[in-house]
């Protein structure tokens, strides 16, 4: 969860989609809340992407919550990620948090480009994104939401994990968060399903 206020539409969402998991049978889920971890920026100092290539997680030299994080990342079988849209992207928690994660849980491609980030496990995984906006409407989304391509490009790349679905809360501020409720519900029977 990206978002810098506990309680708010992003975490009501997130909260949301996790009881539509958990509706779905025995599902366990841990939720990390960004802004309640110590997590610093990356260092690109690369010991992650050139750490062994066979293994399914790199590891990271940066000593931080991460470490506690990234186990619950590997034996995921699926993820909710939320954020606020701010500026047209991610959070900068959600931000850190994504380019920690790359090199860790990818290995370097060789497509599109050699070098390009692959997934270092084969395991199949499934996520989905819940982002908002308090002002932009979902019909404007395609115009000012580059935060919903960067995760699922990272979580495509890095975590091996397909996007089963996405849900965008345009223009919260006028609107609330109520319309969205079953959304974020549905979205997450769908990821357990």
């Amino acid at each position: 969860m990206g978002s810098y206020r506990p309680g708010q539409t992003i975490d009501t969402l997130v909260d949301r989609a996790i009881e539509g998991a958990r509706s779905s049978g025995s599902v366990e889920v841990d939720k990390v809340v960004l802004v309640e971890r110590d997590i610093a920026y990356c260092k690109n100092c690369m010991a992650c992407r050139r750490d062994g290539q066979a293994q399914p997680r790199a590891r990271c030299v940066i000593a931080d919550d991460m470490q506690e994080i990234y186990p619950l990342i590997e034996a995921a079988d699926g993820y909710i990620f939320g954020t606020p849209v701010n500026m047209g992207h991610v959070t900068a928690v959600m931000k850190t948090f994504l380019e920690r994660i790359c090199w860790v849980f990818a290995r370097p491609g060789s497509w599109p480009l050699p070098g390009c980030p692959q997934p270092r496990t084969p395991k199949q995984r499934k996520a989905v994104i819940i982002a908002s906006s308090g002002l932009i409407a979902p019909l404007l989304r395609r115009f000012c939401d580059e935060a919903t391509p960067l995760i699922k490009r990272t979580a495509l790349d890095s975590l091996n994990a397909r996007l089963v679905g996405r849900l965008y809360a345009g223009a919260v501020e006028k609107r609330g968060v109520e319309p969205y409720l079953s959304k974020a519900y549905a979205l997450g029977k769908k990821l357990a399903s």
